[in-house]
């Protein structure tokens, strides 16, 4: 998913086969569009695929209502991004400029066409994701964000969209745009604000409410049985996400946060086969949600499961939090770990304004000119901290232990020893966080005596609590929480309940590693395919 080039004429240099088109033909229809004609409201539910067979369309920028880029769509090119594989909301608007004919396919008819044509699907992927890279790198979105570095609201938001390639702009309070934009939606300039395309106004918003308005919540239908749902969209996950959807499971992935779990706030993962020079764990589990959309897998975010049933018909059903309920043959849990909080004074006060448990983009402009803690031994510690520093004057890194040789793979540890710019303390921890709206001092506790730090950010990577509440009482969990699979005789992935299967960092005696869960992601898939297709007794 490399970026393409920088408007929507040569991203589409690879025309579709007379013989695509002829396909869509047949399940298509053919509009006549007059100059003006809006062929895609930006926002709407995206409901088909649109071909330009003559004349010449426009994507509409979301900011202005103007022309979007610099270049048009014509003959044998189609409009559309990556939200089509989803069934999301259209993230820009599409206008008729000269009278033209549009070949139109309904999304599923498209879709199942894409199933069929391996290359339809490669062009048609390729050029819809290099469309959102090129929204994401050059910050033209229909999200605009005002005043994040005013509100912790506001940050929670950057960093839900942010993690799951949602392309937004930012701008502060002092901004003469922000402003400007303030006023054309009537509302106090000197106040955060979240606006969807040019006049909007977000109410008291949250990342729920962003993801309803892009259609990433994803409305199930009701009655629907998917094959397997599938909790958790980390790397075991989306793993099992893509091989469900390659071997003609219907799949749903719920994900509480944002494709990626953990391993999606990695900066640069280096020991992953494939990737000589890395990649981020973003990138790496990004492709991969698009490649189980492609065949067919749906997700929804950020929806979390609250609680699981079995049914006398033997199916599950998934409560989740709002409520709303999902039926399942099958159940996949890949819910992950998450990182420990600290039992400190006031860490929730702070949490979002100084403390943070994920190291992106986000997190590292407000450590600028700053001294920042990171909290951990193993590698997402590491590698935060290498990422950091390229950000803030110094990293201190804080080891409860004597070494970092069992918990930390050798390169990193090599490469945190030699930067100047990183200090590992080993025997430290965090003592008291000081500020009032935001982080603005830690005293350590040393093996020596107490030290103080001026640090405006401190990231807490420590500790692995398994996220499995909701499986309590329904599957056996071992002493720290995790889930037991393979007793008794059954496969590696198999719990103690049949029809329910845990893979990767949530699953007790599993290798921490993005490898393995994403090798458990895949293998689990047999075993699900197999517990699907067999009658059920009754």
């Amino acid at each position: 998913m490399e970026s393409l080039a920088v408007d929507l004429n040569t991203m589409t240099r690879t025309p579709l086969h007379d013989a695509h088109v002829a396909a869509m033909r047949e399940v298509g229809t053919v509009l006549q569009m007059k100059p003006g004609d809006i062929l895609q409201q930006m926002g709407d539910p995206i409901t088909s695929f649109h071909y330009v067979l003559s004349g010449e369309v426009e994507a509409i920028d979301p900011r202005t209502g103007g022309r979007y880029g610099k270049a048009t769509l014509q003959p044998t090119q189609f409009f559309g991004e990556i939200s089509f594989l989803s069934g999301g909301r259209a993230m820009l608007g599409a206008r008729v400029v000269q009278d033209a004919e549009i070949l139109c396919v309904p999304r599923k008819a498209m879709l199942d066409l894409m199933s069929r044509i391996p290359e339809l699907s490669d062009i048609v992927i390729t050029v819809f994701a290099g469309r959102r890279r090129r929204m994401l790198e050059t910050n033209e979105a229909n999200l605009t964000l005002i005043g994040a570095e005013e509100s912790k609201a506001i940050r929670q938001i950057a960093q839900f969209a942010s993690r799951n390639r949602i392309p937004f702009r930012e701008l502060s309070l002092s901004d003469h745009k922000a402003e400007a934009l303030a006023n054309t939606c009537s509302i106090d300039a000197n106040k955060p604000a979240v606006i969807f395309g040019q006049d909007e106004v977000i109410p008291d918003p949250t990342p729920i409410k962003i993801a309803r308005r892009l259609g990433l919540d994803l409305d199930i239908e009701e009655g629907h049985v998917f094959d397997v749902l599938i909790v958790g969209g980390g790397p075991a996950g989306v793993a099992a996400a893509v091989y469900a959807g390659a071997e003609g499971l219907t799949a749903l992935v719920v994900e509480d946060l944002a494709i990626g779990g953990q391993a999606g706030t990695s900066s640069r993962i280096e020991n992953y086969m494939g990737f000589p020079t890395g990649i981020s764990g973003g990138d790496l589990v990004w492709r991969g949600e698009v490649q189980a959309m492609k065949f067919g897998t749906r997700f929804a975010v950020p929806r979390r499961v609250a609680g699981l049933t079995r049914l006398d018909n033997g199916t599950f059903c998934a409560t989740l939090d709002d409520g709303e309920k999902v039926n399942a043959r099958a159940v996949i849990v890949a819910t992950g770990v998450q990182y420990r909080r600290l039992p400190l004074d006031r860490l929730e006060n702070l949490e979002g304004v100084g403390v943070y448990y994920a190291a992106t983009e986000i997190e590292a402009r407000f450590c600028r000119d700053s001294e920042v803690i990171v909290v951990g031994g193993g590698n997402s510690a590491g590698q935060a901290a290498m990422f950091l520093s390229r950000h803030a004057t110094h990293v201190h890194v804080l080891v409860r232990g004597k070494s970092l040789a069992d918990s930390m793979s050798d390169y990193l540890l090599s490469r945190l020893e030699k930067d100047e710019r990183i200090t590992i303390h080993y025997g430290t921890q965090i003592k008291t966080l000081h500020g009032a709206d935001h982080l603005e001092k830690v005293t350590l506790e040393t093996p020596d005596d107490d030290r103080d730090i001026s640090a405006r950010a401190a990231f807490i990577m420590v500790g692995a609590a398994p996220n499995t509440d909701w499986l309590a009482g329904l599957v056996d969990l071992d002493a720290k929480g995790f889930v037991i699979t393979g007793a008794n005789g059954a496969s590696s992935y198999e719990t103690s309940h049949p029809g329910i299967f845990a893979v990767g960092d949530v699953r007790a005696g599993s290798v921490k590693r993005v490898a393995s869960s994403v090798g458990e992601g895949s293998v689990v898939i047999s075993r699900v395919w197999e517990f699907v297709n067999t009658p059920v007794t009754p």
